[in-house]
């Protein structure tokens, strides 16, 4: 045999198992490094999965909270629109179930005869069910606003000087009632009479009556006021006596007679004023009658009304 072929042939093998042993090494190798990569991926989408569950769970909580919110609050317009329309509201008490009680039944001397006869045992005594009281139901409060003022169009049918009060006119005003209603008016300083007789006005109706001078004052005029001089406030054309001023976006439920103690109207009073155009304002809303127009004063700009 040539012996050069003999090593060359030995000198291949060599060389095989050296390239054999380095593939099965660097295969090892890799296998290490996809299986640190797999469990490194594994633990990144477990805290993935784990900050989503969080994220859900807050999302869900806040949903719930919104929620629970709304129906609150749909609840309560619910009962204000219902108490608006004159719907009661009764109050469902808590179920309580009441059992019957009986004493316990004295047992019978079995021992002790009488004609040979045992007596009847007594009848338990009934005891009645107590009569559960029905919790009365709170009055819901409505919100004080110019909702609660009853703001109408009246005529002054008849205007004459108060017989025992120089400053006060006595007026005859038609309201859209069965009778005029009397009205003591503080305008004898301020508004010639004869720009009173014959005109329309805005009544503030739901006042408490209050004594004047002998006299009882069913309502007030409305007119703007400041240093500068008082202006009764106008109707829109084509008013009649009854109309009844609205305000956009507040809801006319007027008390029948404002109770002083609330002090409704001094809480109401310092948001009513006249704008830049001359108009009657609550905030920022102007007081019309529907269908016919806004209520102006005359010459008055960004004054108090009252």
């Amino acid at each position: 045999m040539n012996p050069s072929i003999t090593f060359r042939s030995r000198y291949s093998h060599i060389i095989l198992s050296l390239i054999n042993k380095m593939s099965l090494q660097n295969v090892k190798n890799n296998a290490v490094r996809i299986k640190d990569t797999m469990n490194t991926l594994k633990k990144e989408l477990k805290l993935m999965n784990d900050e989503y569950n969080t994220l859900l769970a807050q999302q869900l909580r806040e949903e719930n909270a919104r929620l629970s919110q709304a129906v609150e609050e749909a609840k309560k317009k619910l009962v204000f629109l219902e108490v608006q329309n004159g719907i009661g509201q009764i109050s469902v008490p808590s179920r309580n179930i009441n059992t019957q009680v009986f004493p316990p039944v004295k047992q019978e001397d079995t021992e002790k005869p009488s004609d040979d006869k045992q007596s009847a045992p007594k009848k338990p005594k009934e005891v009645k069910p107590r009569k559960v009281k029905e919790a009365k139901q709170p009055a819901i409060e409505l919100p004080i606003d110019i909702g609660r003022l009853d703001l109408r169009i009246g005529h002054i049918d008849q205007a004459e000087r108060h017989p025992e009060a120089d400053t006060l006119y006595l007026l005859k005003i038609n309201c859209g009632e069965d009778k005029p209603r009397t009205v003591c008016s503080g305008l004898v300083n301020h508004v010639p009479i004869e720009k009173l007789k014959d005109r329309y006005v805005v009544l503030l109706c739901n006042l408490k009556p209050v004594k004047m001078r002998g006299i009882v004052s069913e309502a007030m005029v409305m007119c703007a006021s400041c240093d500068k001089g008082v202006e009764v406030l106008t109707p829109p054309p084509g008013c009649t006596p009854g109309d009844v001023v609205e305000c956009e976006g507040y809801i006319r439920n007027p008390d029948t007679v404002m109770n002083p103690k609330k002090k409704i109207f001094e809480t109401v009073a310092p948001d009513l004023h006249t704008n830049d155009s001359l108009l009657a304002c609550y905030k920022d809303k102007v007081l019309t009658v529907i269908g016919k127009g806004e209520i102006k004063a005359e010459t008055l700009k960004n004054v108090p009304i009252k």
